[in-house]
């Protein structure tokens, strides 16, 4: 008889989950963006949020819990329960720290080059500048970037790295505040996803002086990559990817993951992607979940160069 119970309470379980994924969401979904107002992540959350409202009949929250290079966002939900509700959109310097795992990734969302930026009446032109400054001088020149481990961070170090420098992070509660920095004086230069660099560039309030990518970026063709630039073979970029809680049932995932895909489509997103030099991804959450270790992987030796500590 109490087995011919449990079999029926996990009938009814079962059950409920599929009617979950059927029915969801019947109530906002929240986002949780590991950084500050205005940076790419925020903004790219709110624009892919727009139209994922479209399908969702309700638009989901963005909740910004910057600080600790991700981790504050992480720890949020890795206690929220896995229902499809809480989710985070992360940058690439995620899988790094130590809340990546147990969550569930969903899908990769898009992609897209870091620039390195200074303020509009720096002496320093190019990046010949700046690495001729920090070798001159050496730990006197420092970089304003969105916190320990993520993207802005990496990129640095693989240049530290490659170029046979030391130039010094100072991480802000985003990337937004470290270009305020930069245009303030506070820090001589700043790294930034291309997306939250862009209108501060075409503005005219800081001057991009390297993409990180191999090739320049269609949305800035007159700024040569940091390849161009004297550092050959040197090539990153920043993607951002949508991770739930783990043991979010199957079913659920694929239609979040499926609802993101669609709403990659709308052209309200499109036509941002394209203006921020960014492409669609959209990918399976079994393709996502082995890019994220591949780049954990692939991230090891220049953490390990550089020292960077879990927070």
């Amino acid at each position: 008889m109490q087995l011919k119970l449990l079999f029926a309470a996990l009938a009814l379980l079962v059950g409920a989950v599929r009617a979950d994924a059927d029915t969801f969401p019947s109530k906002p979904v929240h986002i949780l963006v590991p950084y500050a107002p205005g940076g790419a992540v925020d903004v790219l959350a709110r624009t892919l949020g727009q139209a994922l409202s479209k399908s969702w009949g309700r638009l989901p929250v963005v909740e910004n819990r910057p600080g600790a290079g991700g981790i504050i966002a992480s720890q949020a939900l890795t206690q929220a329960a896995p229902d499809g509700y809480t989710l985070i959109l992360v940058a690439s310097g995620h899988p790094l720290n130590q809340f990546i795992y147990p969550k569930l990734a969903i899908t990769q969302v898009a992609a897209s080059p870091l620039v390195i930026a200074v303020a509009k009446d720096s002496p320093m032109k190019g990046l010949q500048d700046i690495l001729a400054a920090a070798r001159a001088k050496p730990d006197a020149l420092s970089y304003g970037m969105s916190g320990v481990g993520t993207s802005a961070h990496l990129a640095g170090e693989l240049l530290n790295h490659m170029a046979q420098v030391k130039i010094t992070a100072i991480p802000y509660k985003g990337g937004a505040p470290a270009l305020t920095a930069v245009m303030s004086g506070e820090v001589p230069m700043s790294i930034n996803p291309l997306a939250e660099v862009i209108g501060q560039v075409q503005g005219g309030t800081v001057r991009a002086v390297a993409v990180t990518t191999a090739q320049r970026s269609d949305v800035l063709p007159d700024v040569p990559s940091v390849a161009q630039s004297g550092v050959p073979g040197y090539d990153t970029a920043v993607w951002w990817g949508l991770l739930g809680p783990a043991n979010m049932p199957a079913d659920l995932v694929t239609k979040i993951q499926q609802d993101v895909a669609a709403a990659l489509r709308d052209s309200t997103v499109i036509d941002y992607l394209k203006k921020t030099g960014s492409s669609p991804v959209g990918s399976t959450p079994q393709a996502f979940d082995a890019y994220m270790r591949a780049e954990a992987d692939k991230w090891g030796p220049v953490i390990k160069n550089a020292n960077i500590k879990a927070q």
